[in-house]
């Protein structure tokens, strides 16, 4: 056997796919657990402002959708542009019907 032989047998194994441990989850997990945690004792503090709390729960939520959709849906990883993409181009849409719907109103 040549050793030419050798390496095309090793070229043309096939890429593995990277296997993703349970860590990664389990770190989204507690994370999402804690933002829920944060948001739900601002509402049980009843001494809060309420415009504060408000805030804290869009906040919260903003960072719980992006936590999702990063380690649950794995928008993260390399092939996920064009879901990205429609999910930007969706969020423009609604801002935009939202801020017309609100002119229109007032006006």
């Amino acid at each position: 056997m040549s050793s030419n032989q050798n390496h095309t047998a090793s070229e043309e194994a096939p890429k593995r796919h990277k296997v993703e441990g349970p860590q990664k989850h389990i770190v989204g997990f507690v994370m999402s657990l804690a933002l829920t945690i944060i948001a739900f004792a601002a509402v049980s503090a009843g001494e809060i402002n309420a415009t504060f709390t408000y805030i804290i729960l869009v906040s919260m939520a903003v960072i719980q959708v992006i936590i999702q959709m990063a380690f649950w849906m794995h928008m993260k990883d390399r092939g996920h542009l064009f879901p990205i993409v429609g999910i930007f181009a969706g969020v423009f849409v609604v801002i935009t019907m939202v801020v017309m719907a609100l002119y229109w109103v007032w006006w």
